[in-house]
């Protein structure tokens, strides 16, 4: 596994290692004790898939609120993803700044998504499958969430938006709702 970091404090990219001969390759994807020397989370609690039918289906900005907080790894298993974090967590170098990563079957990275930072994705094609290992349990009442479109935010997504859930498209702006925020 080859580990980066984003520009987002914390934050990570990984990407594989393949060895390959005449059948393929063969590749790591997550390795505790690679994690680990980098002070990085390895608890896993649960692992969740999301598929999605249509090519611009947005899902996010989400987290879940302390103290139910969740490291999340994300890796697109089917199709093709325009991956987005921001970090909303107010004592961060990077609070408020969000990046966004490509994520598709073809290219294997996975992003590593540190507790505290909003989450969030579109789909750049149909049949997209979304793969998460999450270190903690889900905690319903502790969902959070800002709209993908919040203008504290100024993210450039890529599409228009076609589907997005009720609860995604009514989160409020982060500015109206601070007791929402980590």
């Amino acid at each position: 596994m080859i580990i980066a970091a984003t520009d987002i404090a914390e934050a990570k990219i990984i990407d594989i290692e393949e060895l390959r001969d005449e059948r393929g390759f063969f590749a790591r994807t997550w390795c505790q004790r690679e994690l680990a020397a980098q002070e990085l989370c390895t608890e896993i609690a649960q692992e969740s898939i999301s598929y999605n039918r249509k090519k611009a289906t947005m899902r996010g900005l989400h987290y879940q609120r302390p103290p139910h907080g969740e490291v999340k790894i994300v890796r697109c298993l089917r199709g093709a993803i325009y991956d987005v974090i921001v970090d909303i967590r107010p004592q961060s170098p990077t609070f408020l700044k969000w990046q966004s990563f490509e994520l598709t079957a073809a290219n294997h990275r996975a992003l590593y998504v540190p507790d505290g930072c909003l989450h969030g994705f579109e789909t750049l094609a149909d049949e997209t499958e979304v793969g998460y290992l999450i270190s903690a349990f889900h905690v319903p009442e502790a969902a959070a969430g800002y709209r993908y479109n919040d203008p504290a935010f100024a993210i450039a997504w890529p599409l228009a938006v076609e589907v997005i859930s009720k609860r995604d498209r009514e989160w409020p702006d982060f500015k109206s709702a601070p007791a929402a925020r980590p």
